[in-house]
């Protein structure tokens, strides 16, 4: 049975949502970027459904100036009260639960990361954020971000070794405005990381960890590309799972693959 409820974060109504059931082990959700709690496309409320049918309480929440919550929408890096009131507020809603694992996506992950420590068992972090900005430099809605110098090169060279890709080419198939912006990036050379910056408060996060996390990479993805060049002491230091795919937020049939991954977790 899935409980719409609010609880308080600073003087600010958060509204939330708790998929019930009988388990000591609880699933917080904490919603990447702007997205209200049902997640891209339905898919965090569609993850709940299927995990709390598994036996496993889940709540997901509203931070404050999103969705139906009340407040002011500071993004992920001030997130940390909201954060710690959505856990209280789980523990209240269901009392029986007594390990809490909590699962984010993007800079969700990133705020799991950032505002430790926090009252959890477990993290699980899918893909996290290690951008510095909301926007690389040049960035649109029709020319994201481009992945690491090191992801573009490996793609052009396993699309040289594709005839198909090379057909398409000659036959002027190929955008090459993308093209030449993608073989521009190889010639910049990749400034150093600012110890300030959240690539490097990431890292230092990772390293001082209180509670066992689990990496999840959709290796295809770009956030997660930029994360693997960024943060690779953490790929050695801690349980990573791969996903050769490009969905970032695990759409389609790649959702049955991150169910599978947080039930193994919380089932432990």
């Amino acid at each position: 049975m899935r409980r719409q409820l609010s609880f308080a974060c600073e003087g600010a109504a958060l509204a939330a949502s708790l998929d019930e059931a009988p388990g000591a082990t609880g699933l917080l959700i904490v919603s990447g970027g702007n997205e209200i709690r049902s997640g891209a496309h339905r898919g965090m409320a569609m993850l709940a459904g299927r995990v709390a049918a598994a036996g496993f309480p889940v709540f997901r929440f509203d931070r404050r100036g999103i969705g139906d919550s009340e407040g002011e929408n500071g993004g992920f890096e001030f997130s940390g009260p909201d954060i710690v009131a959505a856990i209280a507020a789980f523990r209240h809603a269901a009392p029986q639960v007594s390990r809490i694992v909590a699962f984010g996506n993007c800079d969700a992950a990133s705020a799991l990361l950032l505002h430790q420590p926090l009252s959890l068992d477990a993290l699980i972090v899918a893909n996290p954020w290690t951008y510095d900005s909301d926007a690389e430099e040049g960035e649109t809605a029709d020319e994201p971000a481009l992945p690491p110098a090191s992801a573009i090169r490996a793609r052009y060279l396993s699309r040289l070794k594709d005839p198909k890709s090379l057909l398409r080419l000659l036959k002027g198939e190929v955008d090459f405005r993308k093209l030449v912006r993608g073989l521009s990036a190889l010639g910049k050379s990749t400034a150093p990381a600012a110890p300030d910056g959240v690539p490097a408060r990431i890292e230092v996060a990772l390293s001082g960890l209180a509670c066992p996390a689990t990496i999840l990479l959709a290796t295809g993805d770009r956030t997660a590309q930029a994360f693997m060049e960024n943060c690779p002491a953490a790929l050695n230091r801690l349980p990573v799972e791969r996903l050769a795919s490009p969905s970032h937020s695990f759409a389609g049939d790649d959702a049955d693959w991150l169910a599978e991954r947080i039930l193994e977790i919380l089932g432990r």
